[in-house]
């Protein structure tokens, strides 16, 4: 969890506590847990994702204690999380069950099901709107309801045909690249998955680690890390063969007598965002790597990055796509494609744990560095005028200056 121990000086901080408090008091409006979550959804999502936790009204509280501040909620959460019991694990969770509410392809422009656009600023301009500056409650109760209005008129009831079903379930788009053996294979692992919060990382990590981690990393990192690979400090440039968001069922299995998914208990459905960027790939990667020596894939076919996250960080899971496929590579060409470099550097709460650590103490360690260079100077740098050294010439400047201030006062 990073640095967070400090010893002495216990009224000092007890005081900074309260101004601290004081500050947050003096200056934020009295807004609850409800206000915070569905005015700021995406910001919810992305500290869900980094704690790796699904609890929104909890995340809205840990952004209200931290003042908005994503690093500090993140790490009040998984600091909660980590007290949790776990009396049960979930039924492996079905994404091509996904009720979609959000599905587009980069790779064709008609898909089966067709492009569903849902919600996106994607095609917006960015323009400031002024006009929220001043909304008030009678306004957005005008605007919710014209709103509503408008979509209960174009509405049309869902009727199920080849592509799409009625209960919101769309086909993957590249099951019929896979079904005509233009994806390169890879081999079914159904091991059980490492809890990357339960065990130290290791390397060669598991990809079970590998996505998880990637999963809940800090948004910013994993986007910049992707980021450079695509420009070139990776292996090529995807193409995003398809995005899709909607809500998965979750599940679990009677604790005494456990059966099939039909026996199971049905807890609820958590919001997702899943992408499957497409890469060319010539055999290079370990997953496929055995399918190439048995003659199972071509000398040329398409690899598939494979990104999930919670609710709606679509950038951060076209990141995380891209990464995955970085880490599968066999030869470490770049630093995007070195487990040890990517997994430790995108975790947020590590990061800003060691990162602010360098505001505690550290007069041991600075005064033997110190030490080491008034040591060096004196026995290389000597003042060429009267032959002193550059520490006693700086002690007679020093001597001098206040010596001029007690006469100037």
């Amino acid at each position: 969890m990073g640095y967070v121990a400090v010893r002495g000086g216990g009224i000092a901080i007890e005081e900074s506590l309260k101004l601290l408090e004081f500050e947050r008091v003096r200056s934020s409006a009295a807004w609850g847990t409800d206000e915070i979550e569905h005015t700021f959804p995406e910001l919810i999502d992305q500290v869900m994702g980094e704690a790796s936790l699904y609890a929104p009204r909890l995340a809205a509280l840990a952004l209200k204690q931290a003042q908005g501040s994503p690093d500090e909620a993140v790490f009040l959460l998984r600091a909660f999380r980590s007290t949790l019991e776990r009396p049960y694990v979930s039924r492996p969770v079905d994404t091509a069950e996904l009720r979609i509410s959000r599905r587009i392809s980069a790779a064709f422009k008609d898909v089966p099901g067709g492009q569903v656009l849902g919600a996106t600023r994607d095609y917006s301009h960015r323009l400031l709107a002024f006009d929220l500056e001043t909304e008030g409650s009678e306004e957005l109760a005008d605007k919710r309801a014209e709103l509503a209005r408008h979509f209960a008129e174009i509405a049309s009831p869902q009727e199920g045909d080849a592509a799409g079903r009625s209960d919101g379930t769309l086909p993957r788009v590249l099951d019929y690249l896979r079904a005509e053996g233009l994806v390169a294979h890879v081999s079914d692992d159904d091991g059980e998955p490492v809890d990357a919060t339960m065990v130290p990382l290791t390397f060669p990590a598991p990809r079970s680690v590998r996505l998880q981690t990637l999963a809940r990393g800090m948004t910013q990192a994993v986007e910049a890390l992707g980021y450079a690979a695509i420009r070139g400090f990776g292996p090529a440039h995807p193409t995003v063969g398809e995005l899709r968001q909607g809500r998965a069922a979750v599940a679990v299995d009677h604790p005494l007598s456990p059966g099939g998914p039909e026996d199971a208990y049905y807890l609820g459905s958590v919001p997702l965002c899943e992408v499957e960027s497409v890469f060319m790939d010539e055999g290079g990667s370990s997953s496929d790597a055995a399918a190439f020596a048995s003659g199972q894939a071509s000398a040329l076919s398409l690899a598939v990055g494979y990104g999930l996250v919670f609710g709606r960080a679509e950038t951060k899971a076209i990141a995380m796509s891209v990464l995955d496929r970085c880490l599968d590579s066999d030869e470490v060409r770049y630093p995007t494609e070195d487990e040890e470099f990517v997994l430790y550097h995108v975790d947020g709460v590590e990061a800003t744990g060691f990162i602010s650590h360098l505001k505690l103490p550290h007069y041991v360690t600075f005064q033997s560095k110190l030490s080491s260079v008034r040591g060096t100077r004196d026995t290389a740098v000597i003042d060429p005028a009267s032959d002193r050294t550059a520490d006693q010439a700086a002690a007679a400047a020093l001597e001098s200056k206040e010596a001029c201030n007690a006469a100037a006062l």
